[in-house]
């Protein structure tokens, strides 16, 4: 089992800071120094880099604050050649049979560089601004449907379907993907565990220590058996990454000294009134505090001060996070979804340092080992 290494693009907005364009602070009128715009002059940078650079894809997001996943990335595959995008999407928001006939035409466009990243969603508020009143059980109820309707219609023959959401009468992609997508699914509540043994390919959970990473896998491995599947599992985490440990954790001290008391407070509060169990998970890492943020050797909790979603980065010299890399991988962790601020820049630092590592330990095969093999990467000093 070799390691899958998939960067970010970064669709809301980049830069030297960990507060998003949209800050949760009470000065949101003023722009943060340092800040990008997602325009796809900025992303194709980073779509290229992350190709030159061997990672396999990149993930886009979805959300109210993130241009749209579909119409960004397939812009994008114009200006790369083998580059997969792993497009999130939140299920219930468009038609089943038309969200499988759009994955099938991605497919031809692109010649089969998508790969799938479902989104139940875990804040009413933010399914609210799109129209859906579901609560967070009948979402992941919606999505056990959604699946099962989209894999129905993938056959190429007519697929009927009746269920408590949607009702299918010969749902048909006369075209299916070829090939099919790869669907990644995240979720930690008891509604979605079953949901991902059913349906996911990969599922993909946040950076928690490798305790509680094992107990997330064990619990899949488990569902999926039941259901006569195996599930492949895959981690989102952010890195920085540096030539030696001490300029690493320098950079993680200077993001959490960008951040002021009252940034955090009100970041800590938006993300208090998650529904996400996931969500949860995060904050209690850390507990809203800036005490004791490194939870587990070279995870920091950091990020999830102000940031939704992943909240920890492996911080550290590049052997560090490749140890850590290599501890999770042993777990079964087969997908790596990395990050990190800003986006280009850290893109180059993990991948002329921890690529090289992990290729010697023998973890890589495929775009990333070919990368390191076939270009001269170059481990630059004082930067």
């Amino acid at each position: 089992m070799a390691v899958h290494l998939h960067w970010f693009l970064p669709t809301g907005g980049d830069g030297r800071t960990l507060v998003d364009r949209h800050a949760y602070g009470p000065n949101q009128a003023s722009k943060p120094i340092g800040v990008r715009a997602p325009d796809i002059d900025y992303l194709a940078q980073i779509a290229k880099a992350a190709e030159r650079l061997g990672f396999e894809a990149v993930l886009t997001p979805t959300g109210t604050w993130c241009e749209d996943a579909w119409l960004t990335t397939v812009a994008l595959a114009q200006h790369t050649e083998r580059l997969k995008f792993l497009v999130a999407f939140r299920p219930g928001l468009i038609s089943p049979t038309l969200a499988a006939q759009m994955a099938a035409t991605y497919q031809r466009v692109t010649r089969g560089r998508l790969l799938l990243n479902v989104v139940t969603g875990g804040d009413s508020a933010e399914q609210r601004r799109f129209g859906d009143r579901l609560d967070h059980d009948q979402r992941y109820a919606r999505t056990d449907e959604f699946l099962s309707v989209v894999r129905g219609v993938w056959r190429g023959e007519p697929y009927d379907f009746r269920g408590a959401h949607y009702q299918v009468d010969g749902g048909l992609t006369a075209l299916p993907p070829d090939p099919l997508p790869q669907l990644f699914f995240g979720g930690s509540s008891p509604a979605a565990g079953p949901v991902a043994a059913r349906h996911a390919d990969v599922y993909l959970t946040w950076g928690e220590p490798p305790a509680q990473v094992k107990e997330k896998i064990d619990w899949i491995r488990s569902l999926a058996e039941r259901e006569g599947r195996t599930v492949r599992f895959g981690i989102r985490l952010h890195t920085i990454s540096r030539d030696s440990s001490a300029d690493a954790w320098s950079t993680a001290h200077r993001l959490l000294d960008d951040l002021d008391a009252d940034t955090v407070a009100a970041a800590q509060a938006a993300l208090g009134r998650s529904e996400s169990v996931g969500q949860q998970r995060m904050l209690a890492l850390h507990g809203g505090s800036r005490a004791d943020l490194e939870i587990y050797p070279n995870l920091w909790a950091g990020v999830g001060l102000v940031r939704g979603g992943a909240g920890t980065a492996l911080v550290g010299s590049h052997a560090e996070v490749a140890e850590r890399i290599e501890e999770y991988h042993a777990l079964g962790v087969e997908h790596f979804v990395l990050s990190g601020y800003p986006h280009l820049e850290e893109a180059y630092w993990f991948g002329e340092g921890v690529i090289p590592e992990l290729a010697a330990r023998g973890l890589l095969d495929g775009t990333a080992a070919e990368a390191e093999a076939g270009v001269p990467l170059l481990v630059a000093g004082g930067r």
